[in-house]
């Protein structure tokens, strides 16, 4: 099984990013880092769409009990939900059915070879309320105030803005409206991930403070990861 694992979000550092010295830090990286720190974690490499077969690997189910995690979303019929990082759509198809054809599914994306295959896949399989949104490193383009539920399957991790990505996502959000990470468990050490690729919860509650998020709970029925559940306050 392919150690690195990550949903196909972010961009590597590059010289094109824009500069936030002032929030990030710069160091020495490790074997799978990028020598971007936020909040003293490295952020990690990520995958690419060339990986994207292994997003639809057989055993993702056994390994991950993804039926389990789209029982946690709670999703009710007529929901705007954003995937953020949507890869081949693996989580998107199933939510389409219980958000039924009222609701959205707005699969974003940097890569737009990954939109290309999201499409490919969802025609295949007559699915016709999941669009394909591009977005890039710090926004992924989503209307403001509309979306009630996002997630970030496998993904946060490799943000490499992560502050500006969380306070777009935020901008996005309904009041109210739901912010889900799912990381696999940086405490556990038997879960075979590489150490970059997983957070912990106090990680990632540390890293959604200083954006307008409550937290809500922490499911822990998955086999692996952590089920971190926010919703966007209101404006003070």
């Amino acid at each position: 099984m392919p150690l690195v694992v990550g949903c196909l979000l972010m961009a590597q550092v590059n010289s094109t990013a824009p500069k936030t010295n002032d929030r990030y830090q710069f160091r020495q990286p490790s074997p799978d880092g990028t020598g971007k720190f936020y909040m003293e974690r490295e952020i990690s490499h990520v995958m690419g769409h060339l990986a994207a077969e292994w997003l639809e690997r057989p055993e993702r189910e056994a390994e991950e009990r993804v039926s389990l995690l789209i029982e946690a979303f709670k999703l009710s019929p007529g929901d705007m939900v954003a995937d953020i990082g949507v890869g081949t759509g693996y989580i998107a198809r199933q939510m389409a059915e219980p958000i039924g054809p009222e609701g959205i599914i707005y699969g974003v994306d940097i890569q737009q070879e990954m939109l290309d295959l999201l499409a490919a896949n969802m025609k295949r399989l007559q699915i016709t309320n999941i669009k394909g949104v591009l977005g890039d490193v710090t926004d992924p383009k989503l209307p403001p105030d509309v979306i009630d539920l996002a997630i970030m399957v496998d993904v946060y991790h490799e943000f490499s803005h992560p502050y500006e990505m969380i306070q777009a996502i935020c901008h996005s959000l309904k009041v109210g409206g739901r912010l889900v990470f799912v990381e696999y468990r940086a405490e556990d050490p038997a879960v075979p991930i590489k150490r970059l690729h997983k957070m912990s919860e106090l990680q990632v509650l540390k890293e959604a403070t200083p954006h307008p998020l409550e937290w809500v709970e922490t499911i822990h029925t998955l086999p692996r990861q952590h089920i971190i559940i926010f919703k966007k306050k209101p404006s003070s």
